[in-house]
């Protein structure tokens, strides 16, 4: 194959691919899936190439278990569907097919190439999400452009080592090829995958404002990988970070998903912060961060990360009403003080702040209400938490979101913002039987029970029997 020479000295090509042979690799068949197997062997036998690419290459090459296996080929989408009669054709930006296997999907994309009178850099292909066509569409081949050059349609077909070119890392741009099990590899990514570098294919500057996203990629996969960010690739972070306020808000929410449900959230966190891009994220979170509160830094955030990483090793479920309820608490937080200081009573405090905090975070990363709405719930529960007398700590434990409730509250008693005390009561008052329910509620003191405050009787007014009484101004003659 031809040598595509470097742009510039030091920039990362795609060269006369490295053929590695199965006895100088360790992937296995035996850790591949049989359905990704099937596909690859399936297209095999109806003539075409069929390679399995990128991140399942590149962990199956770390030893470790992919998350799932993507195909390219030679085929052409309907080519692929006349092979396999369980393949659904999806996208129209970027047409591929989806062969299901029950509940297992693999995924077959053909070979792509940058479009024609296009500059050789080529663009991302990874749909906005935002589901709205621009202003202006510019037709440059099969592909569609907007105003700004961003893909809206890209069917433009090319062999292998174009598809290779047009891929983001040089980790992510190894095939691994069923035909003799060897591994290919265009750009170097063996000794990148070797030395634990991330590495940019392509002028990264160039690569970084054709698709903002992709610096939010080389976090993810650094700290996923604990890699590092090879010099180059690092360099230009920083100040085209703003860019990141380009990308679609929707889009946006998914790429904060894989950032922080990955089970290594919180060195993706400290990754972010490190080289800026946090702040175009989350920019009300990145202030508070930025202020000491009694000579202490917030901490609750770096916490929250943390134990999602714990319950994403065990395999337990996390949610993002979970994870955004603890990024925007600091805000919200900070915005209840204000508005209790100028009398705002705690309750209306409450949800006035999580109205504002809430508005202003969606101008940055959209979050469904299926998620704001039980976010709104974990803080507005907090507290209740106080109020544990008569039969409102039963009603409060039979909430929905009880149990995501308790474990914010943990959080926030773990660094100090509550009392450790009361944290371990609602700790005991799931574990006893309801007859010791009754018991505890019956201990608390008065002030406890009423969330440390007393209770103020209601004046009954006087012959009204209770109700007010109207205003003799408005009354008739």
């Amino acid at each position: 194959m031809r040598r595509i020479r470097p742009s510039r000295p030091g920039v990362t090509t795609i060269n006369t691919p490295r053929i590695i042979a199965r006895a100088e690799h360790n992937v296995s068949r035996a850790n591949i899936s049989e359905h990704a197997l099937k596909v690859l062997y399936r297209l095999k036998d109806a003539g075409y190439a069929g390679l399995l690419v990128g991140g399942c290459v590149r962990d199956l090459l770390l030893g470790r278990e992919p998350k799932d296996f993507d195909v390219v080929t030679d085929a052409r989408p309907e080519q692929i569907r006349d092979v396999f009669r369980n393949a659904r054709l999806i996208g129209r930006r970027f047409r591929l097919a989806h062969v299901r296997f029950g509940r297992e999907i693999i995924e077959v994309a053909t070979f792509r190439r940058a479009g024609v009178n296009e500059a050789r850099e080529p663009l991302d292909l990874e749909e906005d999400g935002e589901g709205n066509a621009p202003e202006r569409e510019v037709e440059v081949g099969d592909r569609l452009l907007d105003d700004d050059g961003r893909v809206l349609r890209d069917n433009v077909y090319g062999n292998q080592e174009e598809d290779a070119y047009r891929r983001d890392f040089t980790v992510n741009a190894l095939y691994y090829d069923v035909r003799d099990f060897s591994i290919v590899d265009y750009g170097g990514g063996m000794e990148d995958l070797q030395a634990g570098v991330i590495r940019s294919i392509g002028d990264p500057e160039i690569r970084y404002r054709e698709d903002p996203v992709r610096m939010l990629r080389a976090i993810r996969f650094a700290a996923k990988l604990g890699f590092r960010l090879e010099q180059r690739t690092a360099a230009p972070i920083r100040d085209l970070a703003p860019l990141l306020a380009s990308v679609p808000p929707a889009r946006l929410f998914e790429e904060v998903l894989k950032l922080f449900h990955g089970g290594s959230a919180l060195e993706t966190f400290e990754l972010l912060r490190q080289y800026g891009l946090f702040a175009h994220l989350f920019p009300m979170t990145e202030q508070n961060l930025a202020h000491e509160e009694d000579g202490f830094p917030h901490t609750l955030v770096p916490l929250a990360l943390a134990n999602t990483d714990k319950r994403v090793i065990a395999d337990k479920p996390v949610t993002p009403a979970f994870l955004f309820a603890a990024m925007l608490w600091e805000p919200v937080r900070e915005e209840i003080a204000l508005l209790t200081a100028n009398g705002m009573s705690p309750l209306d405090a409450q949800q006035r702040a999580a109205d504002r905090v809430l508005r202003d975070q969606l101008k940055h990363i959209m979050l469904p209400k299926r998620f704001s709405v039980p976010m709104r719930e974990i803080w507005s529960m907090q507290g209740r938490f106080e109020r544990r007398g008569g039969a409102q700590a039963f009603r409060l434990a039979e909430h929905k979101r009880f149990r995501a409730a308790y474990d914010f509250l943990l959080l926030r008693a773990e660094v100090g913002e509550t009392s450790m005390e009361l944290a371990d009561w609602w700790t005991r008052f799931q574990e006893v039987s309801p007859e010791e329910r009754q018991t505890m509620v019956q201990n608390l003191s008065p002030e406890a029970g009423a969330g440390g405050q007393k209770r103020r009787r209601r004046r009954r007014r006087k012959g009204g029997g209770g109700q007010a009484k109207t205003n003799s101004s408005h009354q008739r003659p």
